[in-house]
């Protein structure tokens, strides 16, 4: 019998091999290249129904009614479909209606109005659709450049963000959720906002300080990056809604989905994008307290911040970008395990409904509606190019077809208002041409053989959460690398000869450095500098300091944490490192004022 045991093991292993070879070959049939191509031309027609929907019967009012073939104003009035529909209609190759829309807006479009805007959607629909679309339009290395464009588009988005930064104006750097765009915040404006909206700021307003050359607007969304996270709980997480004066917390229900899920995408965005090494330090400390206290695989679920008791067993829709930042990360194999209970959800409705109970699996009451949101059509998107499985192109077509005979109505696409009955409801989101259509042709054509700006263009891209194209130029990745270790400046011949790791592919050699995601690699030179003149002095490079006192950020008690709640004992990457440590509090255009303050922590210590 002993004798028998290697050869059954063997057999076993054998029919495994057999099995999962079969499988690939037949998930490799479901969508062949021709069918790709299809799809690929499918999902551009599915773009241009809407967009000349919108175009016809909507434009210049922001949004289409896309059943009664009407427009509405849902933001400011000021063409918001338009606006976010320029870099799509860039990486469509569509010459001819980019360059007229962008001549129109040069042209037609002013912000000095009467209209109080939320300063999250109005900077990640118009101030970075303003962006991308200025950064395309006056490149030739795009294949878009206009002759006749003069940076009209830059200096509305600076004109449109100089009239949101009254929004910073708190005593904890964290904004208010909305701004009057001619008379700045109402006296009575309410002071909670939520942690996504004042923490998903960070890459439109970076990249226009670069573009501009005035480090105002990073400056204050970075403040109000390090005013959340100053005041997470002794166990790395944050709330979903806080009070901007105080920096109390008003909903203490802690998870990756609404309220909180692009606080997570833009800390890694922003170290990829900048380079500052700061956002991918707390990236890396909130993501590993959302994987041990959110993650029940391969569902996520919400808990309260101080305690990690569970909360909320529920799958909401915006979860669904998650397995996508996992991909950026590198974390690729629970990305696959959730993507895979995500689409199950859709595939059980043929949407996702904006909430999914993982107790009674069965829509939520008063969440059944998908208002045609793109998040799990972006996870798809990032684990083919990560993976090459076929399963994902299979995924991508039944999208498509869902969206082909549930959504599609007379002039659009409209949002599905039960995902049990498939009832249709009367608005089109702007994200639709942002977003939803635009993962879905990248994914096919990525399948097809990629040709387009995004695979085959002169630059590596990041994308914004508004699915907003920005690119990895010398410009916005070179020449202002801001590496901020408080007091830790090191001149050249100072640093270790050789080189050092740091996690995420992130190598430092002298005075150089990569900084990669998956293959993608950047080469940056990282000098203190406000011009682009490289400075003699490197900031941030001392490889004898820690993390923590890099950074001195540490555990700040704000006054509801003193709670009843008790943290489990097993804590996970809280900062532990330091016995003494410097807090970080947040003036609100100002410099940081630093504080000394020391704090019992875990015995974990690096060399100086």
């Amino acid at each position: 019998m002993r004798d028998m045991k290697p050869r059954i093991e063997f057999l076993i292993t054998l029919i495994l091999i057999i099995s999962q070879g079969f499988i690939f070959r037949v998930l490799a049939e479901g969508v062949t290249f021709e069918e790709a191509k299809q799809l690929r031309d499918e999902v551009s027609g599915m773009f241009y129904h809407a967009f000349n929907g919108y175009m016809d019967h909507a434009f210049p009012r922001d949004e289409l009614k896309p059943l009664s073939c009407e427009g509405e104003d849902t933001l400011g009035g000021y063409a918001l479909t338009l606006i976010d529909s320029l870099d799509t209609l860039a990486l469509l190759g569509d010459k001819d209606r980019f360059t007229s829309s962008v001549e129109w807006i040069s042209k037609n479009l002013r912000f000095d109005i009467n209209k109080t805007v939320s300063l999250f959607e109005t900077t990640i629909r118009i101030l970075g659709g303003l962006l991308s679309a200025h950064l395309i339009a006056s490149d030739y290395s795009t294949g878009m450049r206009i002759p006749s464009y003069d940076d009209e588009l830059l200096h509305l988005a600076e004109d449109l963000a100089r009239r949101l930064l009254p929004a910073f104006d708190t005593p904890t750097g964290i904004p208010f959720g909305s701004v009057n765009l001619l008379h700045g915040v109402d006296e009575n404006e309410s002071k909670i906002t939520s942690t996504a909206g004042g923490g998903t700021l960070t890459l439109e307003f970076g990249v226009l300080s670069r573009l501009t050359n005035d480090p105002i607007f990073e400056q204050v969304t970075k403040n109000a990056v390090r005013g959340i996270w100053a005041r997470r709980s002794k166990i790395n997480l944050v709330g979903a809604h806080i009070d901007v004066f105080t920096g109390e917390w008003t909903q203490k229900d802690a998870g990756i989905g609404t309220s909180i899920d692009s606080f997570y995408e833009y800390l890694l965005k922003a170290y990829i994008l900048f380079g500052d090494e700061e956002f991918l330090y707390i990236f890396q400390e909130a993501y590993g307290a959302a994987m041990h206290y959110l993650f029940h695989d391969p569902w996520y679920v919400e808990v309260n911040m101080n305690s990690a008791a569970l909360v909320w067993p529920l799958f909401n829709s915006l979860q669904a970008f998650w397995p996508g930042l996992q991909v950026l990360a590198g974390d690729i194999d629970p990305a696959i395990r959730t993507h895979t209970a995500f689409f199950s959800v859709w595939k059980r409705y043929g949407f996702t409904p904006e909430g999914f109970n993982l107790a009674s699996f069965s829509v939520q009451h008063g969440q059944k509606s998908y208002p045609l949101r793109p998040e799990l059509i972006e996870s798809t998107y990032w684990l083919y190019k990560a993976t090459r499985d076929p399963r994902y192109l299979d995924v991508g077509r039944d999208i498509v077809s869902s969206l082909q005979y549930g959504a599609r109505c007379t002039c659009g696409y409209c949002h599905i208002a039960d995902v049990e009955f498939h009832k249709q409801e009367d608005h089109m989101e702007s994200f639709f041409l942002a977003e939803t259509v635009k993962y879905l042709w990248l994914l096919f054509d990525l399948a097809a053989g990629p040709d387009n700006l995004v695979e085959n263009g002169p630059y590596k891209y990041i994308f914004s959460t508004e699915g907003h194209l920005l690119p990895m130029t010398p410009r916005i990745s070179l020449a202002h690398e801001h590496c901020l270790y408080f007091g830790a400046y090191c001149k050249n011949s100072n640093l270790r000869a050789g080189s050092f790791i740091l996690k995420y592919g992130h190598q430092t050699n002298s005075s150089r450095f990569q900084r990669g995601v998956g293959s993608t690699s950047y080469v940056t030179q990282c000098g203190f500098q406000k011009s682009t003149s490289t400075s003699g002095i490197i900031k941030g490079l001392c490889p004898g300091l820690s993390h923590e006192q890099m950074y001195g950020l540490s555990y700040v008690a704000s006054p509801d944490m003193v709670s009843e709640d008790e943290p489990p004992t097993d804590h996970i990457g809280n900062g532990a490192g330091q016995i003494q440590s410097v807090v970080v509090s947040v003036s609100d255009h100002g410099p940081m004022e630093v504080h000394e303050h020391v704090e019992k922590m875990t015995n974990r210590t690096e060399d100086q």
